[in-house]
């Protein structure tokens, strides 16, 4: 169990407005309530084919904190199912009470700064610029372009094998 902060105000657009992808008609605008929110999250992570059938998500609306329970199957994808729910703008925070099936080490978040790109953040954490694929494998199905990152966005950064 962990908590995860994240940037509130940056990611996919969930709850209503321009970039609005993945929420239901009743998870929108300023009327919709946490529980409605938490499935929007949900309904999100199902959406990337990330989330394990016992998945639950609830939202606080006055914390921004969404709290995750339910099994994953790997520590990847618990990971990739944090990063999913906490890159959604309005979520400060995740607060992880999934399990997982088979353990693993736990890789290391990043969060995007102006100017950065996936090869310049791979020779900072690895001194390779070229291992910029392995970041970007290990953020997929959330990153769908290795050009396409954006500052406050949180990354996934896998341990050196």
């Amino acid at each position: 169990m962990a908590l995860f902060d994240f940037v509130k105000d940056v990611g996919e657009r969930l709850f209503g407005g321009e970039k609005q992808k993945a929420a239901a008609p009743s998870a929108t605008g300023p009327s919709a309530t946490g529980e409605d929110r938490g499935a929007a999250i949900a309904q999100h992570i199902r959406r990337l084919n990330l989330a394990p059938e016992d998945l639950t998500v609830a939202y606080d609306d006055a914390k921004g904190v969404a709290t995750l329970s339910g099994t994953a199957p790997d520590q990847a994808t618990r990971e990739r199912i944090v990063l999913a729910a906490g890159n959604v703008d309005g979520v400060a925070q995740v607060d992880d009470r999934m399990t997982v099936a088979k353990p693993a080490a736990e890789a290391r978040f990043y969060t995007v700064q102006k100017g950065d790109s996936l090869s310049n953040i791979a020779q900072s954490m690895y001194g390779d610029a070229g291992k910029y694929r392995t970041i970007f494998e290990a953020n997929r199905p959330m990153l769908s372009d290795p050009d396409k990152i954006y500052p406050g966005q949180v990354l996934r950064i896998p341990m050196e094998k």
